[in-house]
């Protein structure tokens, strides 16, 4: 594990990751500070713990409607395919339930 400090919103933080994770942790916090200080600069949501959850709503919400590039499920976000998955488990479920009362 290795050390590193980020700065975000004006904050300083340490943090821990593995060495090859290092940037994309970088990455990860830039990111992070870029949303938060946008969120900050429009002036719309007071107080740091607001502005940390807005962004983290804003990061989900970007995250759940990412598309695949290429592939079967890339016209479908992950939050459709987090819901066919879900669907598949529910009729899985129902089918499997009476197959338990036979061991």
């Amino acid at each position: 594990m290795i050390h590193l400090d980020v700065t975000i919103m004006g904050q300083s933080y340490k943090l821990a990751c593995k060495e090859d994770e290092e940037a994309a942790l970088r990455r990860a916090a830039a990111f992070l500070d870029r949303k938060m200080c946008a969120i900050r600069d429009a002036g719309k949501v007071k107080g740091n713990d607001r502005i940390a959850v807005m962004a983290a709503l804003s990061v989900a919400g970007e995250y759940l409607t990412v598309k695949a590039p290429q592939g079967p499920l890339s016209d479908m976000s992950l939050l459709e395919v987090q819901t066919k998955i879900s669907a598949m488990h529910k009729v899985l479920d129902q089918a499997l339930t009476p197959q338990e009362t036979l061991f």
